[in-house]
């Protein structure tokens, strides 16, 4: 569909890094579902050159048909290129970077790093450059508009980014004053794939095909990258598919939404063990089951009586019961 670099996409559909929630397991879990490629969790540079053991782990995985890239976050070149040549000693199965340059979250903007980089278009462009020659890999970039609305600098970024060799650029329409509150500013990226000489990727706000296509539509990304609309929501991925593929469509079906939120929590106990995984997946299982009838009792016990796997299951069959399901 699209190439980063030398590797070849074959699925315009790609999974976002979100902290706390794609980590191996979660990875795992919706590698099954015809996807482009995955990333990690944010990575921090400074985490790898420290050596903080959980900071390792996200860059803990194993070879797979479907490429797997991992994200670096921090603010300067050095430490940046430093943490990829760390991360590829860790891991040589890691296929290319994605830096960070658009998480709005106060934590990371303020140690100028995320979304802050969009201030400084040349140092974006210089970052790329310096990961790209110190891990010898592809190198992609994920990016907003601006820091605000006064600051819109994300062509400037795209065309700092393009000279330093970046491979793909993937753009959130919003600024990160604006966090994930209101619609993306689809107007401002109108057409945005046509100014550029690197693949697309297009993110925000996509909870349904319909969302995905407009978006493509509008900017002529080459793909979309699903970040919270496809969270407990495999279905929306499996429907683009069918879209792609002049396939019918799949409507939603509970049984299927409860043996897919059991799959993916025995991938997290695989992965972290069953008092971390349950943990873990209190804020993640309640999204099966969004749109079901009566499911709010159902959700605020998945959200805070998860303690054991055998919790899930008796809360779910409680619900059949209640319902007759």
């Amino acid at each position: 569909m699209f190439k980063i670099g030398d590797i070849e996409i074959k699925n315009r559909i790609v999974l976002a890094p979100m902290a706390g929630i794609t980590s191996l397991g979660y990875r795992k879990f919706m590698s099954q579902f015809n996807l482009g490629y995955v990333v990690t969790e944010m990575v921090s540079d400074m985490g790898l050159i420290y050596g903080n053991e959980e900071t390792k782990t996200y860059v803990n995985f194993k070879k797979s048909e479907l490429p797997t890239c991992v994200q670096l976050f921090g603010s300067n070149p050095e430490t940046l290129a430093k943490a990829s040549k760390i991360a590829l000693e860790l891991n040589p199965n890691i296929v290319f970077f994605d830096i960070n340059m658009g998480c709005p979250v106060k934590k990371v903007t303020s140690t100028g790093a995320g979304s802050s980089l969009l201030n400084n278009p040349k140092l974006c462009g210089e970052i790329v450059k310096a990961v790209k020659e110190a891990s010898g890999l592809s190198v992609t970039v994920k990016i907003r508009l601006g820091f605000d609305k006064d600051h819109n600098t994300f062509k400037e970024v795209i065309k700092e980014v393009t000279n330093a060799g970046c491979d793909l650029v993937t753009i959130h329409p919003r600024t990160a004053k604006e966090m994930y509150g209101g619609t993306p500013h689809w107007d401002l990226v109108k057409d945005l794939r046509k100014e550029m000489s690197i693949p697309l990727l297009v993110s925000g706000n996509i909870y349904s095909v319909e969302d995905a296509i407009k978006a493509m539509e509008i900017t002529g990304a080459d793909g979309v990258m699903l970040a919270r609309g496809a969270v407990g929501n495999p279905l929306l991925v499996k429907n683009l598919n069918h879209y792609f593929n002049n396939e019918d469509m799949e409507s939603t079906c509970f049984n299927e939404q409860v043996e897919y939120c059991k799959e993916l929590v025995k991938d997290l106990i695989e992965e972290k063990g069953e008092d971390v995984a349950m943990r873990v997946s209190r804020g993640i299982v309640t999204k099966f089951f969004d749109g079901f009838k009566n499911s709010k009792k159902l959700k605020n016990r998945l959200s805070t009586e998860l303690v054991k796997y055998s919790d899930l299951e008796k809360i779910i069959s409680d619900y059949i019961e209640e319902n007759c399901v």
